[in-house]
């Protein structure tokens, strides 16, 4: 790390002019090239899927994505030959429209099922000729055109449905308030403007960079339009934080006696090299999300990996060549005046109202671990509660189309309208159609169904669809249950002793079937992640107990970000406020991400709180001072960096996309109380109450592994002369 704390210092133009060509030559191929976002689950073995094939197969004119048109009339009905002229018309552009291929209305004698009882409420099927990436963006905007031109008076008309629900995209507001409220925290802690803007520009350079990467990346794997935005959150969080601890050391060097390069150079190779094993921590946590074998997660993984790999990157060479530039700038005025009158900071016992907390959390360190295990408990059990699922367009924000239309379909039809199911079956002998046929009439006995629609076969062919209409809402427990039921005894029952094969389809299931697939491997991924964080801190820390109560903690992190999602999002408490939607449940890649996201940012604040701890340890052997002063030293800038964090991630939770929503609480609520319940907290009280087995390693383990030191160096400020420089090992002995 010195090696190119040096280089980039010395070289402090070109590694400016270099960052700034590469921002600008991916920028270029990233608007030139444009996006291709997806949303493509690539689970084939569920029953959706493969009911899903066969219907393609069957049918590919009718394979493209589809919406709806609604309508409704406040007075009448919409049969009136005014309503009926106007929607004709409205319809027929739409099925002349580029890229329609059919539309299904309910003006004709096969479309009489698609006027509400009450005949007030009416609606059409369209479906694009392509689907996924390929549907061109020009042509829904043109449709919801003609749509919104039949609009009058007591005429509404509203679009629903996949091809019409995706426009619920972040502003940059988001950033900008995070970024706003990062940059007044940092001025309270460095009182320096230019201190306060360098975390931000650095962070910035690395999440611009990994954007544009993001992009040209949309072209060759499947990446939901939601990675940019996951990445800029995750990205600015942690970029801030990086350059934070770099900056401060750096400061903290100067104040010391360091001239500007040997200043630099310390700080990279102290807190920058502990910014490189936090980096890789996250970047560990999240490519381990390649164990669950589905591509949109791998895509995501990869694409918030790139963030942190970017922004770490940025943070040991872009920061270190701008300090150079800067030079004592980066101190504020009155440290400037204290510097150039030779009044150093000499190495002292820590003080102030931190170092009076771990005093306290060192004399009564059972009672402060039983007052943290109670509050945090407090946040983990709502996440046992959790339900997985999709939230529906009815999550939709109210003065959305597609909520409105979601609303007007289910009070003119019924709640499960919105979500059928589809039963689709292969029947090759003549015994197993008329198995289908008695299959049909015993469904609408079947608890939790409200209507069932039997297509018929046609001749030669042997796929038959049903379709089965819930009582309840798509995202609702009972219409959960009524797949379950389905699956495990009327289609069961109906295929005994028969060669026909039912599939329980359409998007409700295929909904379900997504969070099931994701909740059978996720105690997989938690393994291989608890394990790669257990084995990375036994390396850095040579200890087996540390890491042990890192990865404890790490869950306990994981737990009250669930914890908060569920009350929040689950029981409603404030989703509305945030432009969220209602209640409903948790989206089954929420969690994913979370245990990924915060595992890694949780293991950030052990790394930076117990590397400290450990090299008090190395130089004295004195557990009880290595605790309170690695506690001391380093509760203010991590406090800081938890508070730039939390500022980040809450003003994402209110930009209007329920999932991006959920992030942003989950991670806001978690890394706080990570911060000071669990970092300031248990973690020291812990350490104190098991004492010197908090270092020890086996001899023969001890051996064996390479040794790699987090923080490469003493600070001047702990112990050393200025000028002076000490290795420290990072073997305990």
């Amino acid at each position: 790390m010195s090696v190119i704390a040096r280089w980039c210092h010395a070289h402090r133009m070109p590694v400016i002019l270099l960052w700034l060509g590469l921002i600008g030559v991916l920028g270029a191929g990233a608007m030139s090239a444009g996006s291709r976002y997806t949303f493509e689950s690539d689970m084939p073995d569920t029953e959706s899927s493969i009911a899903a094939s066969l219907l393609a197969r069957e049918a590919p004119a009718a394979s493209g994505t589809g919406g709806t048109v609604v309508w409704r009339v406040s007075e009448g009905s919409v049969r009136d030959a005014s309503v009926k002229e106007r929607m004709r018309s409205a319809l027929e552009r739409i099925s002349q429209a580029p890229g329609v291929a059919s539309v299904a209305g309910p003006y004709n004698p096969r479309g009489a099922a698609q006027v509400s009882p009450d005949g007030r409420t009416a609606y059409a099927a369209v479906t694009f000729s392509a689907s996924g990436e390929d549907l061109a963006g020009e042509d829904v905007r043109r449709v919801e055109g003609i749509a919104a031109g039949a609009r009058t008076d007591g005429l509404e008309v509203e679009l629903g449905g996949q091809a019409f629900q995706g426009g619920f995209a972040l502003s940059h507001s988001s950033e900008i308030i995070g970024i706003g409220a990062a940059l007044v925290v940092l001025l309270l802690m460095f009182r320096s403007a230019w201190a306060a803007v360098l975390p931000v520009l650095t962070a910035g350079a690395g999440v611009g960079t990994a954007l544009f990467a993001v992009i040209l990346l949309s072209h060759v794997m499947n990446l939901p339009e939601t990675t940019p935005t996951l990445g800029a959150l995750i990205g600015l969080g942690v970029g801030i934080d990086y350059a934070l601890f770099i900056v401060d050391r750096h400061r903290r060097a100067l104040m010391a006696g360091m001239d500007v390069a040997r200043a630099t150079e310390k700080a990279v190779t102290t807190s920058g090299r502990a910014v490189v094993f936090a980096g890789l921590t996250v970047m560990v946590a999240l490519l381990g999300m390649f164990t669950l074998g589905i591509g949109i997660l791998n895509g995501m993984a990869l694409g918030a990996a790139i963030t942190v790999a970017l922004t770490v990157l940025a943070a040991v060479t872009l920061l270190p060549a701008v300090l150079g530039v800067l030079g004592t700038r980066v101190l504020g005025r009155a440290q400037r005046r204290a510097l150039a009158q030779g009044r150093l900071e000499r190495s002292h016992e820590p003080t102030g109202r931190w170092a009076r907390w771990a005093g306290l959390v060192q004399a009564r360190p059972g009672p402060t671990a039983a007052v943290a295990l109670v509050l945090i408990g407090l946040v983990v059990l709502p996440g046992l509660s959790m339900r997985l699922g999709a939230a529906d367009a009815g999550n939709d924000p109210a003065s959305s189309s597609s909520r409105k239309a979601y609303d007007m379909l289910a009070e003119g039809f019924g709640p499960g309208f919105n979500g059928p199911l589809l039963l689709v079956a292969q029947a090759p002998a003549a015994q197993d159609r008329a198995r289908f046929g008695a299959l049909a009439e015993d469904l609408g006995s079947v608890e939790g169904v409200a209507r069932v629609d039997a297509a018929p076969m046609l001749p030669g062919r042997d796929l038959g669809v049903i379709t089965v209409v819930p009582d309840g809402s798509p995202q609702s427990e009972e219409t959960a249950e009524l797949i379950d039921r389905l699956r495990q005894d009327v289609v069961p029952r109906a295929e005994r002793g028969s060669g026909l094969q039912v599939y329980v389809g359409g998007v409700t299931a295929a909904n379900a079937d997504f969070a099931s697939v994701l909740i059978g491997k996720l105690p997989l991924f938690i393994g291989v992640i608890v394990v790669l964080g257990f084995l990375l801190l036994v390396l850095a820390f040579r200890s087996l107990l540390v890491p042990a109560i890192g990865a404890v903690m790490n869950l306990l992190t994981i737990g009250a970000a669930l914890g908060a999602i569920v009350v929040v999002f689950q029981h409603g408490f404030g989703s509305e406020l945030l432009g969220a939607g209602s209640a409903g449940p948790v989206e089954a890649i929420v969690p994913v991400m979370v245990v990924g996201v915060m595992f890694g940012l949780s293991m950030d604040y052990q790394v930076f709180l117990v590397s400290r701890m450990h090299e008090e340890w190395t130089r004295t052997r004195d557990n009880r001072r290595a605790v309170r002063v690695g506690q001391a030293d380093t509760a203010r800038v991590i406090t800081v960096a938890a508070t730039i964090m939390f500022c980040v991630f809450a003003a994402f939770a209110g930009g209007g996309m329920r999932m991006i929503a959920q992030f942003g609480v989950g991670f806001a609520v978690a890394v706080v109380l990570d911060a000071l319940l669990l970092r300031m907290m248990l973690v020291p009280a812990l350490m104190h109450l098991t004492g010197r087995a908090n270092w020890w390693l086996p001899g023969l383990l001890d051996r064996r592994l390479p040794h790699f030191s987090v923080e490469g160096g003493e600070d001047a400020e702990h112990g050393l002369p200025a000028g002076e420089r000490k290795e420290i090992t990072s073997s305990v002995g």
